[in-house]
C-alpha cells in the first residue's frame, strides 16, 4: 500500500544550521499494516509522517501510495487519500463550527460541492449513529460548537473525521500525547477498533514503548534519521520494554535516556 525508496530530507541546507533528518529511508507497508514508530527526540519520526503527507518536499527519493507515485503531489492532493491526526487536539477540527458541520466537511473531502443544503436529513441520521459509536454521549450534541468540547472529545471526533471516507493511509502523530492517561487509553482503544473494523493501513508515532508493543502488527524504531529496528508478527508480540531498550543500545551504542518515553 505504501512504499518509500531512498527518501531523504535536510533542513536549512547550505547554512550553519544544516540538519539531515532522514537518511535514504526504505520502507514498505502492506495493506492492513498497523505500524507503530518509536525513537528519541530528533529521530525523524514526525518528519517521516510529514514527508508522506506532503508537508515538506522531498530532497530525493520516491513515495508510492497504492501504486501511485505521490512524490511531487502537494499536500491538498494527498489529503484526499491520507487521513491524519496530530498531537494537538485543537488541530483537525473547525472550533467555530458544529460537530455536524465538521463531519459534513470530512464527508465531502475531495468531492464536488454544489449549492444544496449543507447537511441532509439522511446525513444527520448517519452522523448520529457514527458519533454514538464513540461512547462519549456526543450524539445528542451534534449542533454544539466543537470548540466547547474537551481535548479528548475533539481528538475522538477528529479520528472519526479522518476515517469517515476510508483513507488509503492513516497517519497518527502522537495523537494521544496531550491527553490525560484515562482519555488517552480511550482514544487508543477507539483507534484500534476503527483501524481493525475498516482494515486500514496506519502509522502511529508514539513515545510510549508499551503502547508501541501492544498496538498494531509491526514496530519500527528510528534513530538519527535511520530505521534501526523493524519487527512484526509473533516476534513483536513477545517484545518487552527491556527488549526495546536493549535493541536501541545494540544498534546505537548509546543508552536510551529519553525520560518522556521511559515514563510514558
Amino acid at each position: 500500500m505504501l512504499k518509500l525508496e531512498k527518501v531523504s530530507k535536510t533542513f536549512n541546507l547550505g547554512t550553519v544550521n544544516e540538519k539531515k533528518v532522514l537518511h535514504e529511508i526504505d520502507l514498505e507497508l502492506a495493506e492492513g499494516d498497523f505500524v507503530t514508530i518509536i525513537g528519541g527526540n530528533g529521530a525523524g519520526k514526525s518528519t517521516l509522517l510529514n514527508m508522506i503527507s506532503g508537508i515538506y518536499p522531498l530532497d530525493c527519493g520516491i513515495i508510492t501510495l497504492d501504486g501511485e507515485d505521490i512524490s511531487l503531489q502537494p499536500e491538498y492532493q494527498r489529503a484526499k487519500k491520507i487521513g491524519r491526526l496530530f498531537q494537538d487536539p485543537m488541530l483537525g477540527t473547525a472550533a467555530n463550527m458544529q460537530i455536524l458541520e465538521n463531519l459534513a466537511l470530512a464527508k465531502r473531502r475531495g468531492k464536488h460541492r454544489g449549492l444544496a443544503w449543507g447537511v441532509s436529513k439522511e446525513e444527520k441520521k448517519e452522523y448520529y449513529e457514527l458519533v454514538k459509536t464513540l461512547g462519549l454521549n456526543l450524539e445528542d450534541r451534534l449542533t454544539s460548537k466543537v470548540g466547547l468540547l474537551s481535548g479528548g472529545q475533539r481528538q475522538a471526533l477528529t479520528l472519526l473525521m479522518a476515517t469517515l471516507q476510508k483513507p488509503k493511509l492513516l497517519l497518527l502523530d502522537e495523537h494521544t500525547a496531550a491527553l490525560d492517561p484515562a482519555t488517552s487509553a480511550k482514544v487508543l482503544n477507539l483507534t484500534n477498533e476503527i483501524v481493525a473494523k475498516q482494515n486500514l493501513t496506519a502509522m502511529m508515532v508514539t513515545h510510549n514503548m508499551k503502547d508501541a508493543i501492544d498496538i498494531g502488527n509491526r514496530l519500527i524504531m528510528m534513530y538519527d534519521g535511520h530505521i534501526i529496528y523493524d519487527v512484526k508478527g509473533e516476534e513483536k508480540k513477545k517484545l518487552t520494554v527491556a527488549d526495546l531498550l536493549k535493541k536501541f543500545e545494540e544498534a546505537t551504542g548509546e543508552e536510551f535516556v529519553n525520560d518522556r518515553m521511559l515514563l510514558g
